[in-house]
């Protein structure tokens, strides 16, 4: 992953926890005195040391701390530089979602080594909208949650969000039932 993965996790535990905190959770996960440039790419399993290290240090689940760090980095990459990006990929919650492997593709042109997550879409009977996550990544669909609770907030949409499927539970990808607020979605 790249560092700004990684610089994102630091900036949301320095903000909450203090730098005391960054310091344990680093030794813990083992990259004391690395110091994480946003364009340089890592190791996933560093990230995934980081994320152990923040749940044992903080005393919630790795799950907490991904869906934690999903509503954090939409806040966090708006103010990284990437907040252009998000008004040319919609307007409303609904066409942001949909437009994710757009958004995806343009960071792709700065970031030569991206393996982003894949989304696909479709309608349901009852007028929600269930969403498809593949990702080369397991375990991370958590963070999911958080970025849509974070593009819920960001989009002033209230939204209920179900997770039926899961890869986790040996399903190929995961899928999220999403129920937007019409009056605001």
């Amino acid at each position: 992953m790249y560092g700004l993965v990684n610089a994102a996790i630091q900036e949301i535990v320095c903000t909450k926890f203090g730098e005391d905190k960054w310091e344990q959770i680093k030794k813990l996960a083992g990259v004391q005195g690395i110091a994480f440039s946003r364009m340089e790419s890592y190791p996933d399993e560093m990230t995934f040391k980081l994320v152990d290290a923040v749940s044992q240090t903080i005393g919630i689940s790795k799950d907490a701390v991904f869906e934690a760090f999903g509503e954090f980095w939409v806040l966090y990459t708006g103010k990284a530089g990437y907040g252009h990006l998000f008004k040319m990929t919609g307007d409303n919650l609904r066409d942001f979602l949909i437009n994710l492997d757009n958004l995806h593709t343009r960071v792709g042109q700065n970031f030569t080594n991206l393996q982003p997550p894949s989304f696909s879409f479709n309608d349901e009977p009852d007028g929600r909208m269930r969403m498809h996550y593949h990702s080369d990544r397991p375990g991370m669909c958590p963070m999911i949650r958080g970025l849509v609770k974070g593009l819920s907030e960001m989009f002033h949409t209230k939204t209920e969000v179900e997770h039926p499927v899961c890869s986790r539970e040996g399903a190929d990808h995961c899928e999220f039932l999403l129920k937007m607020d019409p009056a605001n979605g």
